[in-house]
């Protein structure tokens, strides 16, 4: 587990005759530790009174019920349409720089108020990086409910490949009391990468890419511990965000090919998005959840059921408008429609929202109130809106956060809210 520089051939070893575990408690909360959970943060020793095996069996079938309580991640483009349920396993894919690690953090960030303990795993990432990760959590009173384990680019990959065990058992030992957990493992191209170092040098056999056959085994049997437990073990939750990183957007590469079949769905960020301006960079058309609906209020049903397809159309729409300069009325209609519910999508980094305001927010877009705005305003009109609601009219969200319903008394509560302010600003920017 070292960097083992001392050992020589004819040096004697010695087995503990103790199966790899760590020491375990309510003490890690808040602690940045390293793949042997111990503390890095200079902040002293952590108490534990037991330990936990770093690789314990899954949950078997009967030990766990169907996905049904929605993860909220506060990003509008993912709960209205790539929905995440308490249990799931959803991974986030694309290339470097296109914000994968942002959406990781922001759902911790959205975690707040919500009993979910959050266990963050850095895998062979620069210790600047992690720092950052640790002051956004720290700003936002996050790190509170937040573990961190962490293992640096220079780390041995023995400590790299052990990293993402380590963080399971930790969100584990939160599972099986009863309390809800999610676990990001950012990423697991690097936990591959170091396994494949390790495999190397004990001279497995090389498979495809140079991977050893059993590191889909080493992925599947980590992500399996993730689940929704059955009544009976006290519906406790362990939610998992793999990250894997891709090669110029190459999503049929050896790593993320056995992810993507292990999950239950997956967030593509692509590039080109990115770099178009559109925050987060979710290619909306081959994202996809495999627990859908299921994780969703049934509030957030009634108003986006459409959304998604909305958006598919569009984008259809978009790349043939492209070749056609002479447009009628209605495509043209479609495509401004289609543009302003692009813009309702974007969102600033480490600034989520409550599901209400996502709420309204799409509700405004999909029933044309900013027909009449232009699309640099929509963003803009729609903060104001939010603030507007949160300030004079808390009512609304009363009824949805009790109710879980978009009700006839909120709809009407909806177009009264949504017409004056919107109407207001209309007149002023014209």
């Amino acid at each position: 587990m070292g960097g083992g520089f001392m050992i020589q051939e004819g040096s004697s070893v010695k087995a503990t005759e103790i199966i790899a575990q760590i020491p375990i408690s309510e003490g890690y909360l808040s602690r940045v530790v390293n793949a042997l959970a111990k503390p890095i943060d200079g902040r002293g020793e952590i108490s534990a009174s037991e330990s936990r095996l770093v690789e314990s069996p899954a949950p078997g079938i009967i030990s766990r019920r169907s996905v049904y309580e929605p993860l909220q991640t506060g990003l509008i483009a993912i709960d209205s349409m790539i929905p995440i349920g308490r249990g799931q396993r959803e991974l986030i894919i694309g290339d470097r720089q296109t914000g994968k690690t942002a959406v990781a953090t922001d759902t911790i960030l959205n975690q707040q108020g919500q009993n979910v303990v959050c266990v963050y795993v850095a895998i062979g990432q620069k210790a600047s990086s992690v720092a950052q990760v640790v002051n956004t959590l720290q700003d936002r009173g996050a790190m509170e409910y937040t573990i961190i384990v962490a293992e640096k680019a220079n780390s041995p990959a023995t400590l790299q490949y052990l990293a993402p065990y380590t963080g399971a058992a930790l969100a584990e030992y939160f599972m099986y009391r009863e309390r809800h957990t999610l676990i990001i493992y950012d990423d697991f191209s690097k936990q591959a990468q170091a396994y494949r170092q390790m495999s190397l040098l004990l001279r497995r056999p090389p498979s495809r890419e140079a991977y050893p056959e059993d590191v889909f085994y080493l992925h599947s049997h980590l992500l399996e511990r993730a689940a929704k437990l059955s009544s009976q073990l006290g519906e406790g939750s362990m939610t998992a965000l793999p990250i894997v990183e891709t090669q110029s957007g190459d999503v049929s590469a050896y790593i993320p090919t056995n992810v993507i079949s292990i999950t239950d769905g997956q967030i593509f960020l692509f590039a080109d998005l990115f770099n178009a301006g559109i925050r987060p960079a979710i290619n909306v058309g081959i994202s996809v959840s495999r627990v859908g609906s299921a994780a969703q209020i049934k509030a957030m049903k009634q108003v986006a059921g459409k959304l998604k397809l909305e958006l598919a159309q569009f984008a259809e729409l978009e790349a043939f408008a492209q070749f056609s300069s002479d447009l009628d009325k209605a495509t043209q209609n479609q495509l401004a429609k289609g543009r302003r519910l692009r813009e309702l999508l974007k969102q600033s980094q480490s600034a989520p929202l409550t599901v209400e305001e996502q709420i309204i927010t799409i509700y405004t877009g999909m029933n044309d109130y900013l027909d009449s705005l232009e699309i640099e305003h929509v963003r803009k009109c729609i903060v104001e809106l939010r603030a507007y609601l949160k300030t004079n009219k808390p009512k609304f969200n009363e009824i949805i956060s009790s109710t879980k319903t978009f009700t006839g008394e909120a709809e009407a509560k909806n177009m009264s809210i949504i017409w004056v302010p919107v109407h207001q600003y209309v007149q002023v920017v014209n």
